[in-house]
């Protein structure tokens, strides 16, 4: 079982608008609204290829409430933390003539130190019983370093494995919790280190100086130009095949998804890594975050190449 985090959890309106065009009112031709937020993805890809979830995070108020129902009627297991305000949504509009999504985040209702104590001491009594602990995207308000590094420092303590996706300071404080893996992207990597991440070699150096400083793996994901997957072991490069992109959201999360599934089952760093790539570009291939086929996995999976890298 994998444990799923998500701090600052969402409803996600989805909705198709072709031929979008700012200031003029439109018909949106689809509508579709799930349980939201980077965990609650995680969680649907891992149940999706057949692993098992538990899903955690914060909710308040009449929306959260919705969270929790939704994420129920897709038969996500969950246990939620009630706090004090209104769970955030969140709008995503696809064109499809324009081959990807905008996303507009909402900040999300404001968190104590006691709630993250709550969250810590959730996750921790099910630590026991998981496989791995993913804990997943941004902060609420109100969120403190010293209490997220509290809560990572209490999961890292179980012995657990725990991955962490995040970014700006959230991404600063794990990486000096140290000792939790680290999934991240391009942008988030380039904007920690002063530098432009966009191609392996660049992501490679990227992610083999995070692991220095970090002592645990360190996955670095760069779109299309796939993904690359350093420990003490070596680094290793994923490159997917070519695809027409529906909506790159949710191909984050899912590739996290993939990734961590596949180490719970012992997979080999170069053959998580692939499963994670695949997982990733057929979640882009789907309307709705942290949703993938199959057949789409599958055949992007045998299309997906892996090379050793060296940073010289």
């Amino acid at each position: 079982m994998i444990i799923c985090v998500t701090p600052n959890p969402a409803i996600d309106r989805t909705l198709t608008v072709p031929q979008l065009r700012l200031g003029e009112p439109q018909r949106a031709t689809e509508v579709f609204v799930a349980a939201g937020g980077k965990g609650l993805n995680v969680a649907r890809v891992v149940q999706a290829l057949g692993g098992a979830v538990v899903c955690a995070g914060f909710v308040g108020g009449y929306s959260g409430q919705l969270v929790a129902a939704l994420a129920e009627r897709e038969g996500l297991p969950a246990m939620w933390t009630p706090i004090v305000g209104e769970t955030r949504t969140c709008l995503i509009i696809i064109d499809p003539q324009a081959h990807d999504a905008t996303v507009i985040n909402e900040p999300g209702p404001t968190v104590a130190a006691d709630d993250w104590a709550h969250l810590a001491t959730q996750v921790v009594e099910r630590a026991p019983a998981a496989a791995a602990i993913c804990l997943s995207g941004s902060l609420p308000p109100g969120s403190s370093p010293a209490d997220y590094a509290l809560m990572l420092r209490q999961v890292r303590a179980t012995g657990c494995a725990l991955w962490v996706d995040t970014s700006g300071a959230a991404l600063q404080t794990a990486i000096e919790v140290g000792g939790l893996g680290i999934k991240v992207n391009g942008a988030e990597a380039g904007e920690l280190l002063g530098q432009a991440i966009t191609q392996p070699g660049e992501a490679l150096h990227a992610a083999h100086s995070l692991h220095s400083r970090t002592d645990a793996p360190v996955v670095l994901t760069l779109g299309s130009a796939g993904a690359v997957f350093v420990n003490e072991q070596g680094g290793w490069h994923a490159q997917p095949p070519e695809i027409q992109l529906v909506s790159s959201v949710g191909s984050g999360d899912a590739f996290l998804g993939g990734l961590v599934l596949a180490l719970t089952h012992d997979a080999a760093p170069p053959t998580a890594l692939c499963h994670a790539v695949a997982a990733g570009a057929a979640n882009a291939l789907e309307v709705g975050g942290g949703r993938l086929s199959h057949e789409h996995f599958h055949r992007l999976l045998a299309s997906t190449t892996i090379t050793a890298m060296r940073a010289d």
